[in-house]
């Protein structure tokens, strides 16, 4: 029978059963991985995270397994791990190179663009097929710059998970896309743009309105929420900027 774990045994906590030379290999195999699937990034060609595709954000996952045993398991044997490694990597090469070169294959590997914003209202089904919240979207439009759903024409959630916005010429009535206000209490920012009169927009997906037509709590024909605010233009088309 098994010795019984011994709870907060500050030994086998931090130093283990392995005698004190193993950590010197520890490191050897940390430094050899490392370098070696460095090496293969390199030649793959690096990405930064806002670039990641799907094949790419797989190839990190895989890759943290295969990496992370090899470093301090003593049963794992090198050449076995860097045999994993590097067929991962030839593999999202393999896959990389049929994307870029079929447009069938790029949409069953990537995926297609995904319409977040339509003429300055947000896309019911678009964030459903994104999987995303209406926050989650107000808050990409708002890293893009943009301060009001009336400044865009249209917006995609790209492949890679980040906004593509392309702006209209001139502003139309919109929804404001600062944050809540439970997140503004210590800040003095104004809303930007100056309300406009006899429109008003749904306080979710920014869908306007004649303010005469019926009552203020009629449910959104575009997501069914019922509360309503009135719509702002902005004076300047420069992105973000605050009255």
């Amino acid at each position: 029978m098994e010795d019984s774990v011994v709870p907060f045994d500050l030994w086998r906590m931090f130093i283990g059963e392995h005698p004190p030379l193993f950590y010197l290999e520890v490191l050897f195999r940390t430094l050899l991985i490392y370098s070696y699937t460095l090496g293969l990034i390199r030649w793959i060609g690096g990405r930064s995270v806002a670039q990641l595709s799907m094949t790419d954000m797989l190839l990190v996952i895989a890759l943290g397994s295969a990496v992370g045993d090899a470093t301090f398991y003593p049963d794992v044997p090198l050449l076995q791990a860097m045999l994993v490694i590097t067929a991962i990597v030839l593999f999202n090469k393999l896959l990389d190179n049929l994307a870029a070169r079929s447009r069938a294959a790029r949409r069953v590997i990537d995926g297609p663009a995904i319409a977040l914003v339509r003429d300055g209202c947000i896309d019911i089904s678009g964030r459903d097929a994104g999987d995303l919240t209406m926050a989650e979207i107000k808050s990409m439009l708002r890293k893009q710059g943009v301060a009001n759903l009336g400044q865009v024409e249209m917006a995609f959630l790209e492949e890679g998970g980040g906004a593509s916005v392309f702006r209209r010429e001139q502003a139309g009535p919109g929804l404001s896309l600062l944050p809540p206000e439970d997140l503004l209490q210590s800040l003095s920012l104004p809303t930007p743009g100056e309300p406009v009169e006899g429109r008003l927009c749904c306080t979710e997906c920014g869908h306007l309105r004649p303010d005469a037509q019926g009552s203020s709590n009629q449910a959104c024909a575009n997501c069914k929420n019922m509360t309503w605010t009135t719509a702002r233009l902005l004076k300047s088309k420069s992105p973000g900027e605050l009255d």
